[in-house]
């Protein structure tokens, strides 16, 4: 039996526009009929903290994203955009992923470095060292940075 090609994705931002990608692009890997995990570390990690997602914010690029109050403004903006667009909240598709089998990984040294109790973590998250993600990217076909 041939054994399935793999896809690994990093994530490494909390926010809307670093989160959405990842996610995407590991359901359709996953639909692929692809072995996919997507390896969340630095501040991509609190993506997958319990009520993570939820937190996730947009910041506008440039002068705009200095202006108090403009995040908020530009976050509910972004998030009434993607709802008219019917595509799924953050929390949706991070369920979606799981359910599809997307693996979601937190990174050791983020953890470490947060001080985050594993107990912190999404139901279903493992920590790798770079190391074990290494070993893992090493035999994909697809590894995105996003």
């Amino acid at each position: 039996m041939a054994e399935l090609e793999k896809a690994a994705f990093i994530c490494v931002k909390d926010t809307l526009d670093g989160a959405y990608p990842s996610l995407v692009l590991g359901i359709n890997a996953a639909r692929q009929g692809m072995e996919t995990k997507i390896f969340y570390s630095f501040m991509g990690l609190n993506l997958v903290l319990k009520g993570g997602v939820e937190r996730a914010k947009f910041f506008p690029p440039g002068v705009m994203g200095a202006i108090p109050g403009m995040t908020s403004l530009a976050t509910g903006m972004m998030k009434k955009k993607i709802e008219q667009a019917n595509i799924p909240s953050l929390a949706d598709m991070q369920e979606m992923a799981q359910l599809e089998g997307v693996e979601l990984v937190a990174c050791h040294m983020s953890v470490q470095m947060m001080e985050i109790e594993e107990d912190k973590l999404i139901e279903g998250v493992p920590v790798w060292t770079a190391e074990d993600f290494l070993k893992y990217a090493r035999d994909c076909k697809i590894c995105l940075f996003t």
